[in-house]
């Protein structure tokens, strides 16, 4: 090869690497694409006035003042939020149909109710809207002032003391088989469909325990109709700033925390995702916004990427599964 042959593959070279250098910046970019460009629909998996409600229509009107586009939000109570799941998918793959709901309907639906359908491969999640934890809460009557008396009453009854949850099969039944097994104790697990009819009966002292949303037990700790012992975040909750945590108190396995999630189908063009994902943490920074969400008893939602949150989703999933067939639980 004679001096000008070498130094025109050198050349050639060289302009092949800037090429795939350019070629991987353009890959890993991603440009967002014009959205919204007419009204949106904001499906709810829940029934109205309740807390997934609630948000969604916070975050929709962040949204529609933000995009001058309108936001409809629209209820689809039923099925653990599959009725609601089914409407998404059903619905065109161009970004105007979101979905507001639980990470339950991932981690914990599949291993209560029997479905046709890979939920995980159903929605993808977008963004984390809110978050909070589990609180363990008892009865007036219980003869516990914190956490410790309550273990200590708790084993010197084995197998009279009972907790309620909110559902079947849900992180609210499995903290209480968490927590039997890490402390060595023996609570009968009473099972009801919502925390309203489970709430009731513990204030009234038919249920003493209770493994709660942190947003649905709040008004009623804060009115003194129940006790709270210990909640589920990593940290303490800055709404419940008195009550330690599972992990302070040397139970860190029952550390969990469940989110409020904007979730679309998978096959929405990845350009549209990305200015979805761009207009709702934007929405999420409003002080105001941040403020609204905290009364409904959650915090607001941080950056974690859709990546980050799908990888929650099956550690979620695996771990609730791994509980339930402990005990053998079928799902329905």
């Amino acid at each position: 090869m004679n001096p000008n042959q070498r130094r025109r593959r050198m050349i050639q070279a060289a302009c092949l690497s800037c090429l795939g250098v350019s070629g991987l910046a353009m890959a890993q970019a991603q440009p967002t694409a014009k959205w919204p460009e007419k009204m949106v629909r904001v499906i709810v998996a829940g029934p109205a006035g309740g807390t997934a409600d609630i948000i969604a229509r916070l975050v929709a009107d962040q949204l529609s003042k933000d995009t001058g586009q309108p936001f409809v939000v629209d209820p689809k109570p039923g099925a653990g939020g599959v009725l609601a799941v089914n409407e998404l998918s059903n619905a065109p793959h161009d970004g105007h149909t979101l979905l507001v709901g639980v990470n339950s309907l991932v981690s914990e639906i599949p291993h209560i109710i029997k479905l046709r359908v890979d939920m995980a491969k159903e929605i993808k999640p977008v963004a984390e809207l809110g978050h909070g934890g589990l609180v363990m809460v008892g009865a007036p009557t219980v003869p516990a002032k914190n956490f410790r008396e309550l273990l200590t009453w708790v084993k010197a009854n084995p197998g009279k003391v009972s907790y309620a949850s909110y559902s079947p099969g849900t992180v609210s039944h499995v903290a209480g088989l968490q927590l039997n097994k890490a402390a060595g104790i023996d609570m009968t697990h009473v099972g009801y469909k919502g925390s309203t009819p489970a709430l009731a009966d513990v204030m009234g002292g038919h249920v003493p325990l209770m493994f709660d949303g942190i947003a649905t037990s709040l008004p009623l700790i804060k009115a003194g109709k129940i006790k709270a012992f210990a909640v589920s975040t990593p940290k303490r909750s800055p709404l419940l700033p008195e009550v330690p945590t599972f992990a302070e108190l040397g139970y860190p396995q029952l550390e969990t925390v469940s989110w409020m999630g904007l979730w679309l189908k998978p096959d929405v063009p990845a350009a549209v995702q990305a200015s979805v994902r761009e207009a709702t943490l934007k929405a999420l920074a409003q002080p105001a916004l941040r403020a609204h969400l905290l009364d409904t008893g959650l915090e607001a939602g941080g950056t974690r990427t859709p990546e980050e949150l799908t990888g929650s989703l099956a550690a979620d999933y695996r771990r609730v599964g791994e509980v339930l067939k402990s005990i053998d639980f079928k799902p329905e």
